[in-house]
């Protein structure tokens, strides 16, 4: 049979953008399909926009910190509308970098939603009907918002980033987005109530590191209200009111619900070709991303398996060697380093205690709880949190969790080492950087 394409892709996001460039570079005839801009949720409304405000709500604690070492400054403000006209300049920026690549690459690029028809074809906009050996979904997932009455009052994380500033802000949800957005919007200035209907935020993460940044963040002015939910909604003028559980209700600007994300599988015509998809609607895959249909390949936020920029990027690198390599590659999801971009910023790799405690059975734990030199300072009552967790029988490194300024930066190295296969011998023999909190990573001796 004849195809049009060696390779189609729905979904520019970070998984399918790094599959066609690769595809299209190693000589694939590839079609990339995207209804929206390029580069997906991460360049969009995700990891990139969110970073550039947690950068800006920082500034105003470092002016405050900056007191403590001698430096007068006047009365400063804050103009959310700048930040807003910055943020979507620069990832204007983006999508024009993302859409030259693939354009050098060789990728045809098909501006709109595709919908399959069968193993091999996919139609465009309800119009036009392309071929292809082999078809790629994409599509990454979409913001969940509980069926409550007067839910269309709610934002998510898709509106978040244009909303005019809230001096009163309801964040439902207590996952990382939830903490983050909290964490920001905190920061600059709102007052930010976190309604989470768990007792303790950033579940699956380690004990003790959901504890620091609980306190952490309490310390700094969230306001936990865990334990509850948010039943319904209510619009008042211009202001908004959550009707609680508890039958309490918060009046407020905007109640912005972070309440998970679901594949968007709906619509994409998968059943015409019999995909099977699970319970969440994620596409089922194996070790290869290919689904029950020979023909048809999924990864990144619409399999169930690691939701996280890096590791679509990956899959997209694994998949092409699948489709155009010596199939070498394998997709490995153990010691994933990920950072939580709250106040303060979390990095974790490997495993928690209580994973660890069930896997390897005897473990030392190694806990260091300490004010940075910084806050000696500052005049701020902030602190850090480190963690590191051994497996006894081998002397391997299997967790290590962070709590404290520059956490994803000071991570990453560090998660090379775990990787790869670092014992605790090999931390205590090298020599820590003084003086700086990495230092700690390398100089706790004494287990719990």
């Amino acid at each position: 049979m004849q195809f049009d394409y060696d390779l189609i892709v729905i979904g520019a996001g970070s998984g399918g953008v790094r599959t066609a460039r690769l595809a299209a570079q190693s000589g694939a005839k590839v079609a990339l399909i995207e209804g929206s801009d390029i580069g997906g949720t991460c360049v969009n409304v995700g990891c990139v926009p969110k970073k550039l405000y947690s950068y800006a709500s920082y500034y105003g604690e470092y002016i405050q910190e900056a007191k403590g070492y001698g430096w007068s400054i006047p009365e400063a403000s804050f103009d959310f509308e700048v930040l807003k006209q910055r943020r979507a300049q620069e990832i204007k920026r983006l999508n024009g970098i993302y859409a030259s690549q693939q354009q050098k690459a060789g990728t045809h690029m098909i501006e709109g939603w595709g919908k399959v028809i069968d193993k091999h074809t996919v139609q465009v906009n309800d119009a036009d009907k392309i071929t292809a050996k082999n078809i790629v979904i994409a599509v990454g997932g979409w913001p969940f918002v509980p069926d409550i009455e007067g839910k269309e009052h709610a934002i998510t994380s898709n509106e978040i980033f244009d909303i005019p500033f809230p001096k009163r802000l309801v964040i439902v949800g207590g996952g990382y987005i939830a903490a983050e957005f909290a964490s920001i919007f905190n920061s600059l200035g709102s007052d930010v109530k976190l309604v989470y209907r768990g007792q303790k935020i950033l579940r699956g993460f380690d004990e003790d590191l959901r504890s620091f940044v609980s306190e952490e963040m309490q310390k700094s002015g969230v306001d936990f209200l865990c334990g509850n939910n948010v039943k319904k909604i209510t619009k008042q003028g211009d202001e908004f009111i959550a009707h609680l559980e508890s039958g309490d209700s918060i009046v407020c600007d905007q109640v912005f619900f972070a309440t998970g994300r679901k594949p968007r599988t709906q619509n994409l015509g998968l059943e015409n070709a019999g995909v099977e998809l699970d319970k969440n609607g994620s596409v089922v895959v194996d070790q290869n991303f290919q689904s029950n249909v020979d023909s048809i390949y999924a990864l990144g936020d619409v399999i169930s398996r690691v939701q996280l920029t890096p590791v679509a990027i990956n899959e997209g690198v694994v998949l092409h060697n699948h489709l155009f390599g010596d199939k070498s590659r394998q997709m490995s999801y153990e010691y994933i380093p990920t950072a939580v971009f709250t106040h303060p910023e979390l990095g974790t790799v490997g495993y928690t205690e209580e994973q660890a405690r069930e896997k390897f059975k005897d473990i030392d734990v190694y806990k260091s709880n300490f004010k940075p030199m910084k806050h000696t300072l500052s005049g701020h009552d902030v602190r850090s949190l480190m963690k590191i967790i051994v497996d006894k029988a081998s002397d391997r490194v299997v967790g290590l969790h962070l709590g404290g300024a520059d956490s994803a930066e000071m991570l990453q190295g560090f998660a090379v080492a775990i990787k790869h296969g670092a014992t605790k011998a090999d931390f205590d023999s090298t020599i820590g950087i003084h003086p700086s909190s990495a230092e700690e990573l390398v100089t706790m001796r004494t287990p719990e």
